[in-house]
């Protein structure tokens, strides 16, 4: 026998359990950019380690939104 096709609300369900993943996954490591940031700064690390910091958790930010967007004009 055949599978049934899936419906509409169904995939979109999927859709929507894809975007979370991807962006809880770009969120962890925006939150690990982050905290490295404030252990960095606090044991008074050098500027090119902070910036580094700055850059990843920007860049993570930047993914977030990206992904999102993304998600919205096609499915992931």
């Amino acid at each position: 026998m055949s599978e049934p096709i899936n419906s509409s609300s169904e995939q979109s369900h999927r859709n929507r359990s894809k975007i979370g993943s991807v962006v809880t996954l770009v969120a962890i490591g925006t939150i690990c950019w982050v905290s490295a940031g404030v252990v960095a700064l606090a044991a008074g690390a050098e500027s090119k380690i902070l910036w580094t910091c700055f850059v990843g958790t920007a860049l993570g930010l930047i993914g977030i939104r990206y992904s999102i967007r993304r998600n919205r004009k096609s499915s992931i």
